[in-house]
Formats: C-alpha cells, structure tokens, sequence
C-alpha cells in the first residue's frame, strides 16, 4: 500500500515539503489547512480545509484515512494543532515530527524588546513610541486595542479582525518584502516602533534589518514552547529524513 503523509499545513515550509513528497513515486499527501486565508496558493497533492474536532477528531481521521505520518508544518504561533497532532499522534502510534523554521536573532545593532504574549507587547509600547508598526498577522488585535493614545499601522495578508485600535491604518500586503521596500516604507508612515511575532524565515525579516539600519527599537513576541516531549526539525531537508525511517 502506498505511503500515507498528513502535512498539517500552511506555511512556505509546508508548500514545499508536500511537493517534495507528491513528487516521490508511489505516495500519496494530503495537507490539511485551518481556512483562515482565503485564496490560499495550489498545494501538490491533496488539501483539506478546516479543523479536525480536536485531538480526537484528528485521531480518528489518521485512522480513517490510514495515516502512515503526520509533519505539523503550520506557524510557529498555531499552538492549538500543534497539541493536538501531538495527542493525536501519540494516541494512534503514528510517527510525527514538527517541522519549525529557525527563529529570527538579534544582531549587536538591534533594539529588541521581547515579549511572551501580544498583551505584554502592548503593555511594552507606550515608552517606546507613538506610532506603531504592527505586523503580528490579523487574529489577536484586540490585544492593542485599550491604547488609544498611539497610531497603528497594521500590516496583513487579509484584514484584520475587530476589535482593533482606535486610531488604526490598515495595509494589506503579503510577502516576500524587501529592506529598501520595508525602509521606504517605515519612513513613509513615520513609524518610531515596530511589533512582530518570531515567525522567523525569510520572507518578512526585511522589515528587522530595515528597522535595524533606521535605529527603531522592536517588540517581538516570542514563540510558544512546543509540547512536552516534542522536538523539532529546522527545515524540509530534515523533515524527509526523518520520514525515511521506515515509512517511505
């Protein structure tokens, strides 16, 4: 019987780890996505969209579809699947492994504040500056939303969604970014603070070099730890050598 993959997806790393696998003779991918972009780009293989029920409804659906591996390549921040693929995994026996792009770190040159949650990003703001880069996705705004006294420039794939501050300015763009792109771009709106999750990767770390060469200082949210007895790997290289134990 051919090879059964479960990619829980959604990120670049996911893209490309489903189309190294539908390009392996004889197995058979299937990403799962949570449906909360909604023109997401064509993914090799299968797709589902929408959640499982859980970490039961997960177990169940590894059984159903006889799942011979599960690879949790969503975001970094997604705590919720990140749970429950591993409970999951853990009650059916079958293998998995999270597949985590490194997070990003600061060079001698930058000003970074970090933070263990949006709340405590906010609560970091006010001494910081006044008008405000936000780039932390568009789930979570309400986080910001008590300070009235700061501008918001709020930065995201789709809109984002209420409650958000009063005093909000919404830019919808997706990436890959560029610095010159990013420096004109903080100049442009005067912004004194930039706001990001560890979302780590390439495609929007040129807004911290830009933020770097201009002198600002930035919040960054820190990723949350992975579950008890849940190790990760950095990249689809090492996602595929780990799925070569035996299932492909």
């Amino acid at each position: 019987m051919s090879p059964h993959v479960l990619v829980l997806g959604g990120t670049t790393e996911a893209r490309r780890l489903a189309a190294e696998l539908a390009g392996r003779p004889g197995v058979r991918v299937t990403t799962s996505l949570a449906g909360r972009v909604s023109r997401p780009g064509a993914l090799a293989g299968d797709v589902r969209v929408g959640g499982f029920g859980g970490a039961d409804g997960l177990a169940r659906w590894l059984r159903e579809q006889r799942v011979d591996a599960v690879v949790d390549a969503t975001h970094p921040f997604a705590t919720g699947i990140t749970e429950n693929a591993a409970r999951a995994a853990a009650a059916t026996g079958v293998p998995a492994v999270v597949l985590r792009r490194p997070g990003w770190r600061p060079g001698p040159d930058d000003r970074w504040h970090f933070a263990t949650s949006l709340t405590e990003a906010a609560a970091l703001l006010p001494p910081l500056g006044r008008r405000v880069f936000l780039t932390t996705g568009r789930l979570g705004l309400g986080a910001f939303a008590h300070l009235a006294g700061l501008h918001f420039l709020a930065r995201s794939v789709e809109a984002p969604e209420p409650p958000l501050p009063p005093d909000t300015e919404v830019l919808l763009a997706r990436g890959p970014f560029t610095v010159d792109g990013e420096r004109t771009l903080l100049r442009a709106h005067r912004v004194d603070v930039l706001v990001t999750k560890d979302s780590g990767g390439e495609a929007t770390a040129a807004k911290l070099t830009a933020a770097r060469a201009l002198g600002l200082p930035v919040v960054v949210v820190r990723r949350p730890p992975l579950p008890d007895g849940v190790a990760a790997v950095p990249d689809v290289v090492s996602a595929l050598a780990r799925l070569d134990f035996g299932v492909l």
